[in-house]
């Protein structure tokens, strides 16, 4: 009996010593390859775990950051073998996920969706090329789901028109922009959908006649058009 518990004993005694020597382990070229496991500096607390394939991530990676001396998962990436690109998510500390897409390395791409704090419905969502500018539409969102904003983007740049909405799908706002500046027509309107202002801008400067309104009248109006000083030649 006492010669079958120490060899149950000295099995699994070597058996963690193969286990950790898996761990952290690089190929003939240098590579990091197998499972690798880092912590903190100076702490055993977990930093970030995954697996290696001849340098090259592969699988699922978890991270975490340290809450007061505990690991405490904050993102994971889940690698192919065939690209560098990952499906992450990133966590609360409560485990709530804040926001989840694909990254190629550090640049976001693709769809990325963010979610609202106090539920799971989404707060953003927007789309990247592949050098990580924004693309087409981005809407963000009120806590009920309804549409707060819309606007596009072409190469990272605001372009095309912009929409505000009240939480009733009331138009508050609409603007127009071109290669990130404002350009062309712009309208406010209060909850009730009552036009209120309305101009047009000229690279981000207001210009032409500005129009203000009151309960549908019109109460004023200012022209922003520039007019050149005359500089008196000396």
């Amino acid at each position: 009996m006492k010669f079958i518990k120490l060899s149950t004993l000295l099995f699994f005694a070597s058996t963690f010593v193969l286990s950790a020597q898996s761990i952290n382990q690089l190929d003939s070229a240098g590579k990091r390859d197998g499972v690798w496991k880092k912590n903190f500096e100076s702490t055993d607390i977990i930093r970030y775990q995954g697996e290696f394939l001849h340098g090259k991530e592969i699988g699922e990676f978890k991270f975490y950051k340290n809450v007061r001396g505990k690991a405490v998962l904050s993102a994971t990436k889940l690698f192919n073998k065939d690209n560098n690109i990952a499906k992450v998510v990133f966590l609360a500390s409560n485990g709530k996920v804040i926001s989840e897409g694909e990254m190629d390395g550090k640049t976001y791409i693709g769809t990325w969706k963010y979610y609202q704090k106090s539920n799971n419905n989404l707060l953003i969502l927007e789309n990247f090329d592949n050098s990580g500018q924004l693309v087409g539409e981005r809407l963000v969102f009120y806590k009920n789901g309804e549409i707060a904003q819309r606007e596009h983007y072409n190469a990272g740049k605001l372009h095309g028109e912009s929409f505000w909405y009240s939480e009733n799908k009331v138009v508050l706002k609409s603007y127009v922009y071109e290669n990130g500046e404002l350009h062309g027509p712009a309208k406010i309107y209060n909850g009730k959908g009552e036009l209120l202002i309305e101009g047009q801008y000229k690279r981000d400067k207001k210009h032409g006649v500005w129009k203000y309104y009151d309960n549908g009248k019109l109460t004023e109006e200012k022209d922003f058009t520039y007019v050149p000083k005359y500089v008196k030649k000396s």
